[in-house]
């Protein structure tokens, strides 16, 4: 399963969750890690990035552009 990073790493000061993917720093170490992880991790990343979308934060290839 390819990795949904997309070299934004920018992490939201609440949550921690990255701007470009919606995985904390602690899950990126985990994907490379725990091949058996990355389904359940990767159903939940979607939710994340509509929740920061919707909090008025730029997601995927927008958070790389600096506010």
């Amino acid at each position: 399963m390819a990795s949904p990073c997309i070299d934004v790493c920018r992490h939201d000061e609440v949550t921690g969750w990255c701007l470009g993917c919606g995985m904390t720093k602690p899950e990126k170490t985990r994907w490379k890690k725990d091949k058996a992880a990355r389904p359940a991790l990767r159903v939940a990343l979607p939710d994340r990035l509509a929740a920061l979308a919707a909090a008025g934060l730029p997601t995927g290839k927008a958070a790389k552009r600096r506010r």
